[in-house]
């Protein structure tokens, strides 16, 4: 069985070893959503990773309601990106680009009073950061009603998720990862708690699982299966999103990314013992295992010794860390010298400038 820290080709990508940085949100990005200088710093400092997952990077206006969130739109936002990608490779590391689109989690603040697009009529819980609660001293407003995405409008969904992936690999970028997970567009396409539609898109599993197949294609069909991903998270209730029978959906989803020919397959599931969120169905990874045959790669609060487990089970080709990572640049030394980890400070987490965000130590820094 492999290693942690033995190398895994993914695709067109080649990576060192088995520990990846899972995608970050982390709002560093300038107000219009253009990649910083800082960033650059941030990302090359983890490039020990065997493939980084960039933060979720919005594939257009419409998709994106998180503040000083990078996008992936537009001419500004690839140069800036070009950089920060320099950077990581410059420090032999690899990286991909998360491509986002938020659906139902997109305030109307940043759609110019616009409702935002879902699989279905239905409002996200709880409330969100947007420039004009701040200016009011709100800081946060909560969600809106979200309206159903019209079939008419499906084609310019996919020319915008083409248009990001292009841009990608213009600004130099390893592949892409469609987010498919945590609540956002497609999984409100995927899940039967928000998706209510009759038409092709929703009721049977096939239909639910159709957004995310044309997605995928169009990416593919756009920079090539080898360095195209895919993130789902699919067990546990997530911004509000859930399914009550997730197993069949994402064996189904699994089987389709498998028989398109991606490069790999990250997911988020939630189990017990984890700190963020927990699972209310038994893990559907094995059932996905058994239809999906390319590198399968598990983010769920491992440490080092579960998550090498996982890969004698296995059950995974890698594992993805995500805070973990954003507070250990060095994680892959850290935990093969079974080294102490930088405690986590989640108050500076979004807050914008290097604190908390580039001024984690190394090891051998700490040490000296």
């Amino acid at each position: 069985m492999p290693n942690l820290f033995d190398p895994i080709q993914l695709g067109a990508i080649h990576a060192p070893n088995r520990l990846f940085m899972a995608p970050l949100t982390r709002g560093r990005a300038t107000r219009a959503h253009v990649p910083t200088p800082i960033m650059a710093d941030y990302y090359a400092q983890r490039a020990s990773a065997g493939l980084i997952i960039s933060e979720a990077t919005g594939i257009s206006q419409q998709g994106l309601g998180w503040a000083y969130a990078p996008g992936l739109w537009n001419d500004e936002q690839t140069d800036a990106w070009k950089p920060v990608v320099e950077a990581v490779h410059a420090a032999g590391g690899r990286i991909v680009a998360q491509l986002w689109h938020m659906g139902r989690l997109v305030h109307p603040d940043f759609l110019g009073g616009e409702a935002p697009v879902s699989a279905s009529a239905n409002t996200a819980p709880g409330s969100v950061r947007t420039y004009p609660a701040e200016e009011s001293g709100e800081i946060k407003r909560p969600y809106a009603q979200a309206r159903p995405l019209r079939t008419d409008e499906i084609p310019g969904l996919l020319d915008d998720y083409a248009r990001a992936a292009r841009n990608a690999i213009r600004a130099g970028f390893d592949g892409v990862q469609v987010h498919a997970a945590n609540g956002y567009l497609i999984d409100s396409f995927l899940r039967d708690n928000s998706n209510f539609r009759d038409d092709a898109y929703g009721g049977s599993i096939p239909n639910r699982v159709r957004l995310l197949k044309e997605v995928t294609q169009r990416v593919v069909d756009t920079i090539g299966g080898d360095r195209t991903g895919v993130r789902l998270s699919p067990n546990g209730e997530v911004q509000g999103i859930n399914d009550s029978n997730p197993a069949p959906l994402f064996e189904a989803a699994a089987a389709t990314l498998d028989e398109i020919g991606i490069a790999f397959l990250e997911m988020r599931e939630p189990r017990p013992g984890g700190t963020r969120g927990l699972p209310d169905h038994p893990p559907v990874h094995p059932g996905m295992r058994k239809v999906f045959k390319g590198p399968l790669i598990l983010n769920a609060d491992y440490h080092l010794d579960d998550a090498q487990a996982a890969l004698d089970a296995g059950e995974a080709d890698a594992i993805a860390y995500g805070r973990t990572f954003l507070a250990n640049p060095d994680l892959p030394l850290r935990l093969r010298e079974r080294l102490p980890l930088n405690p986590q400070r989640e108050d500076l987490f979004y807050i914008g400038g290097a604190e908390g965000y580039t001024d984690y130590p190394a090891w051998e820094a700490k040490a000296a």
